[in-house]
């Protein structure tokens, strides 16, 4: 084929004159019939048509384009783990060295800073500490795996935590929160249609709609309610079993512990359990631990613990099990979600497939490096003797405490409500009480093509301004209602409006 050449002949298809360049038909736009259907088809509740419908009132109530319309005066968004968007603190030493860290030429005037008592001496330290790891800029590209000196910071947390061998700075991925982590895995796990992702039911929304993107298969275990939403691996077995006799592969299962959202905390018999069926049909284990700081009853045990336990004890048995444990920022008494901080350990994953998600952070060039930052802060809080240390400690228990006192309120409150059956949370930000709905609004919520418990909260939001998330939009038992909400709001007056609300949504409708 001869090369192709301009033309001034006026042979060519070129076009020659203005005239002709827009002497055209225009084309129309793409429509969503032209777009991915895979992204069309999966959901995300926690940023659902609730939450929509919750920033709509809130603008009009701050433009004042309705005034005096509404029975409320502010939004509580109760629907998401946000942390800071409810008006919790962050840390003091954790943004006192994010500050110098943005910002280096304040290092030019420590003496002025220590002197007028603005920074302790250990955040500056700290603050030059990572800053000779980073290199040359917060603002610059870090390697694709993260900061090195901050993986084995994390590296050192793990092997604490789990009073186990040392943990390895390569196995340490950092990560743009734990959903940047998922995101990696399913793009890796998910192969075709018949890949089967085992997930819990109810469970974190991020996970189906992965698995919706993803084109693979949802194999959903189902937690049981009525024992505090513990997890039967009995039932993770069946869904096994069924998957493989109808053709799927089950390639891995998603364990949240604590619980996103039933605030559940796995025991170690269970984990082991777990980990056992994993090693049996040679199923990827995805540990979701992003609230393992947020403990109120029971004890947090990690799924690599209890894994390296049992390899320590059946010699052979429980060499190839595959794990991949996820924690955050966001979460814990950081609160840091903006921030964009997270970390994954992979174990047990042969080179050929530790080099495959090595490329997909690669493409992605690098994660927030004041994320990665932050997760150094995260796993290497102020230690004794510091002088951060009591200040430290002081903001963390109060965050603490404060969380656990207005889970025990909303709990409280809820177990003494007619028509809402609870389960206590022993971790996590939330609550997911069941719906007992009379009869009446389940058919309203049929005739306004809602599921109830969708009808529920979006009465509740336009009669109170809380914000919520149906059950429906996690996953639950057919034929069952809920609602999942944070108990991160400030103060109990809205815990209050709500009692009120539902008394008088059971009276309307019974």
């Amino acid at each position: 084929m001869p090369p192709i050449t301009s033309s001034t002949s006026g042979t060519s298809n070129t076009p020659t004159s203005d005239s002709n360049t827009h002497d055209f038909e225009p084309a129309p736009k793409i429509s969503v019939a032209d777009l991915n259907q895979k992204i069309i088809n999966a959901e995300y509740a926690v940023r659902g048509s609730i939450a929509m419908r919750a920033e709509e009132l809130e603008f009009e109530l701050y433009h004042k384009t309705q005034p005096h319309s509404f029975p409320f005066e502010r939004i509580i968004y109760a629907n998401i783990g946000n942390p800071q968007q409810l008006d919790q603190k962050p840390l003091t030493f954790s943004r006192q060295v994010m500050s110098i860290l943005e910002y280096p030429g304040l290092l030019k005037f420590k003496d002025v800073l220590l002197s007028q008592g603005i920074y302790k001496k250990d955040a500056l330290e700290r603050a030059e500490l990572l800053q000779s790891q980073i290199g040359a800029s917060v603002g610059a590209y870090s390697l694709a795996q993260g900061v090195y000196g901050i993986r084995e910071t994390t590296a050192r947390f793990i092997s604490k935590r789990d009073n186990c061998e040392a943990a390895s700075a390569d196995d340490i991925f950092l990560t743009d929160g734990a959903s940047k982590a998922v995101t990696y895995l399913m793009m890796a796990l998910c192969q075709n249609e018949h890949t089967g992702i085992l997930i819990p039911i109810p469970q974190y929304p991020l996970y189906t709609a992965s698995i919706c993107i993803h084109n693979a298969k949802m194999l959903p275990y189902y937690l049981d309610e009525e024992s505090g939403w513990s997890t039967k691996v009995e039932e993770i077995e069946n869904s096994v079993i069924n998957a493989i006799e109808n053709g799927i592969k089950p390639s891995a299962m998603v364990v949240i512990n604590p619980g996103n959202p039933t605030g559940a905390v796995l025991s170690v018999d269970v984990i082991q359990r777990i980990i056992t069926v994993a090693a049996k049909y040679g199923i990827v284990l995805i540990a979701d631990e992003v609230y393992q700081d947020n403990i109120f009853n029971g004890e947090f045990h990690s799924m690599k613990k209890i894994l390296r336990q049992l390899q320590k004890k059946y010699p052979g048995k429980y060499d190839n099990v595959q794990l991949a444990s996820l924690h955050s920022t966001s979460k814990g008494v950081s609160g840091e979600c903006g921030q964009r901080g997270g970390y994954m350990e992979i174990v047990g994953f042969s080179d050929e497939v530790r080099h495959l998600l090595l490329k997909l952070a690669s493409i992605n060039i690098c994660s927030v490096v004041t994320g990665q930052a932050l997760v150094d802060l995260m796993v290497d809080p102020p230690h004794v003797g510091d002088e951060s240390y009591e200040k430290d400690q002081e903001e963390r228990n109060e965050i603490h405490s404060t969380l656990k006192k207005r889970a025990d309120k909303l709990y409280d409150t809820f177990s003494n409500l007619e028509g809402i059956e609870c389960q206590k949370p022993q971790g996590a930000m939330y609550l997911f009480p069941r719906l007992i709905l009379p009869d009446r609004a389940i058919e309203e919520a049929k005739k306004l093509q809602m599921e109830a418990d969708e009808f529920y909260c979006h009465k509740l939001l336009e009669n109170t301004g809380i914000c919520t998330v149906p059950g429906s939009g996690f996953g639950q038992r057919e034929g069952t209602y809920h609602v999942r909400t944070t108990f991160l709001s400030p103060g109990t007056e809205w815990i209050d409006d709500w009692k009120k609300f539902h008394e008088k949504f059971m009276k309307e409708y019974q």
